[in-house]
């Protein structure tokens, strides 16, 4: 009896659950970061986007840096422009679904504006 309490490790079905959680959580990590490689590249189109003066050419400026960085999942029209003081502020909130297996979903929400 005196062996059993001395033995420690992780047994064989132990293993395989961890196993299986670390895969699990290594694919939804892959699905998130573009995702996020994506917000930051949207991120940098809105900084460029807010050296326009009219709201069309904010737009224009956002269509054309979301096309060169392939942003897709939102657009010029999806952008909020205004105003502070002198300064053109352009701000977006979008969301990505990612479906992780039957019914259950993972969603991002993002939200910047220009500073």
């Amino acid at each position: 009896m005196k062996l059993k309490q001395e033995q420690q490790g992780l047994t064989f079905f132990g293993l395989l659950i961890v196993g299986i959680l670390l895969a699990f959580a290594g694919v939804t990590l892959a699905r998130i970061v573009p995702t996020y490689i994506e917000y930051m590249a949207v991120q940098k189109a809105v900084q460029k986007a807010s050296s326009g003066t009219t709201v069309a050419e904010v737009r224009g400026l956002f269509d054309k840096a979301a096309q060169i960085d392939d942003i897709t999942s939102i657009s010029g029209k999806d952008l909020e422009v205004g105003k502070d003081g002198n300064r053109v502020v352009v701000s977006f909130n979008y969301t990505r679904e990612m479906p992780l297996m039957g019914p259950a979903y993972l969603v991002m929400k993002y939200v910047g504006t220009s500073e």
